[in-house]
């Protein structure tokens, strides 16, 4: 007979319980797949909710630029001369036209001209063989190097003294040409020729500027002079030490002494102030002047800052500085008279104007003036400024399509090849009503609005086709509308809490709050999964721990019953074991009936393991317990003739 086979976890072959394990956690894992699926999908959602709400967001934006500052109420300039160099400024408002400005005359500013000659000669007397050329106190510096006199060079040194290069010319000259200086009021050099012949001065290579800087020239004579005194006065000097042909006069005994000013009254002292301080002090105070020193002309001019024709008040309130400037009448000063600007619009009456700049308040046209500087005609046009309002509105248009673009690809359901696609918004009809709400604010008509414009159909926008998108639809229409119209375009889109603007604005607050609030509600039921997540893996984790020691538990037990099945076997198989019967079944048929034997076979071929596993442990006992009870034994009898009777007849 062969050896007893134990089946399942008793029997000799590997069981891999670890799959089994992982199988079983992992068929209880699936409720918290689809949680996890359900997070996936919301946090899908939140995201697509969040761009949506940045596109809503930047739509509320561009609506709110159509009214900041006075987009619709800014104005643009243009001339008819595209190289006109006026400057024209338009406010806010301005009156909208076109007009023609001529100008006639320029404004002028008036000043006073002081005599020419003020400073003193560059020598009291006519021996000049001490003053060098360093030291002259003349308009243009005198520079080192050559000049020629009648075709002969000059080589002179800026250390050199007038009467030196007087010298240098006459033994250039071989004698003939000679030079001197005649003090003041002449204060200038001449140049003789001895023999009569015409002196002739200059060449194209000289290096030395002496020839203009003793304001020589050629007059085709034997004799030519300084066309102009030569000295100037000493600016960086003090007043006192400046040069000035007139003595100071009237200063008390510390030098001070005061000018007035049109009516601003200027302090000096001659003997601390230089003549440029006092020049600086005058120009920065509120006399509304400005005194220059030209050396050219060796004199002094005052100028008013303004233009136009007004006068000016000059006077030495004490001393006589003034007038030693040669600045008041009694000393050669002569005031010119400023001109006013004349000029015409659209070949209107002659209008005036004390300044180029051509405001409101002499030409009667609101919130535009025009600085000119020509006398010439242009013709100047004040527009609205149209493009920062077609770049406002297309910025608008831009973000309203973007939002609905979105609205459309995250609410889209696609079908091909019979499979249908959902994306990632689809059946959220709060998205899809969004989208309507849009589109209501876009297209209908404003209420409560003065003007020709009461829709964007009005100014040529609408919707392309049936997708939803805003477009300049009649480009004709809105330039019209923004260069002609620009208050009813304003009134549209401004006016009040009826206007677009504010419709648009309020629309979109209340979506955007609808929008947080779904992000919020999907944001929470992640939340909610998140923590019955953690339970269900919680559990399952005890689960696996449970199974885990289970089958260990069981591996000990396989363990044991294998040994008991070897020992079950000897017992019943092995033929040297003098144990070698069944101990119920002898005990029920008598050891002469074989049909103990077959019993047996079932037994050990059929019966269950825990009948096995039982009749092993306490059969030798039951058996001993069955001798003095024939009516048990006969029950269990029937009970093993059909076990037997299943082996004999299969």
């Amino acid at each position: 007979m062969a050896a007893i086979q134990i089946s399942g976890l008793l029997s000799n072959q590997a069981f891999d319980w670890k799959t089994v394990v992982s199988e079983l956690i992992a068929a209880d894992s699936i409720p918290i797949t689809n949680l996890q699926a359900e997070q996936t999908t919301n946090t899908s959602q939140v995201t697509a909710l969040s761009s949506l709400q940045t596109d809503m967001t930047s739509l509320q934006t561009s609506v709110e630029n159509l009214q900041t500052g006075d987009l619709f109420a800014a104005r643009t300039v243009t001339s008819s001369n595209s190289n006109s160099t006026w400057k024209s400024t338009s406010a806010d408002g301005a009156a909208l036209g076109t007009y023609n400005f001529s100008i006639q005359t320029l404004a002028t500013q008036a000043q006073t001209e002081g005599a020419v000659g003020v400073s003193s000669g560059l020598s009291a007397t006519s021996n000049v063989s001490g003053l060098t050329l360093a030291n002259m106190n003349i308009a243009t510096p005198i520079t080192a190097g050559t000049f020629t006199v009648n075709g002969q060079q000059v080589t002179i040194a800026t250390t050199d003294s007038l009467q030196d290069v007087f010298n240098k010319i006459s033994t250039a000259t071989g004698g003939d040409v000679t030079g001197s200086y005649t003090p003041s009021p002449t204060d200038g050099i001449t140049l003789t020729s001895r023999s009569g012949a015409e002196v002739i001065l200059g060449a194209n290579n000289d290096t030395s500027n002496f020839i203009s800087a003793m304001k020589l020239q050629n007059n085709t004579t034997s004799t030519t002079s300084s066309s102009a005194p030569l000295g100037t006065v000493v600016t960086s000097a003090a007043i006192a030490s400046a040069d000035l042909n007139t003595p100071l006069t009237g200063l008390d005994g510390s030098g001070n002494g005061s000018i007035t000013i049109n009516g601003v009254v200027i302090n000096y002292n001659a003997n601390t102030d230089t003549l440029s301080t006092l020049l600086s002090r005058i120009n920065n105070s509120n006399a509304g002047v400005t005194v220059s020193y030209d050396s050219a002309n060796n004199r002094f001019n005052v100028t008013n800052n303004n233009t136009g024709d007004v006068g000016m008040g000059l006077s030495d309130t004490s001393g006589n500085l003034l007038a030693a400037m040669g600045l008041t009448s009694a000393s050669g000063g002569s005031f010119v008279h400023g001109k006013n600007a004349q000029f015409t619009i659209n070949n209107g009456p002659p209008l005036t104007s004390l300044s180029n700049t051509l405001d409101s308040s002499v030409t009667g046209i609101s919130g535009f003036s025009v600085t000119v500087n020509s006398e010439t005609a242009e013709t100047l046009q004040i527009q609205s400024n149209t493009a920062s309002m077609q770049t406002a509105i297309q910025s608008m248009i831009t973000a309203y399509n973007q939002v609905q673009t979105d609205i459309t690809t995250d609410t889209k359901i696609t079908s091909s090849g019979g499979t249908t696609t959902a994306s990632v918004l689809s059946g959220n009809n709060e998205v899809t009503d969004w989208a309507s709400n849009l589109q209501s604010m876009a297209f209908d008509s404003v209420t409560g609005v003065i003007g020709s414009i009461q829709s964007l159909n009005d100014m040529g926008i609408g919707f392309t086709d049936t997708t939803g998108q805003l477009s300049i639809t009649d480009s004709t229409k809105l330039a019209n509308a923004l260069t002609n119209t620009p208050q009813d375009v304003q009134n549209f889109f401004l006016t009040g809490s009826t206007g677009f603007v504010s419709r648009m604005y309020t629309g979109l607050t209340n979506d955007l709050g609808a929008n947080s609030s779904a992000q919020g509600t999907l944001a929470q039921a992640n939340t909610d999964l998140a923590s019955r997540i953690t339970a269900l893996q919680a559990q399952l984790s005890t689960e696996q721990t449970n199974l885990t020691n289970s089958f260990i538990t069981m591996l000990d037990a396989q363990s044991t019953a294998q040994s008991e099945s070897t020992t079950l076997t000897n017992a019943f198989l092995n033929p040297n074991n003098n144990n070698n019967s069944c101990w119920v079944a002898r005990a029920v048929y008598g050891a002469g009936n074989p049909r103990w034997l077959v019993f047996r076979f079932w037994l050990l071929k059929e019966s269950p393991a825990w009948f096995r596993w039982l009749y092993l442990r306490h059969g030798e006992r039951f058996a001993s317990w069955l001798d003095d009870k024939p009516r048990v034994r006969h029950a269990i009898r029937r009970w093993m003739d059909k076990r037997v009777a299943r082996v004999l007849h299969p």
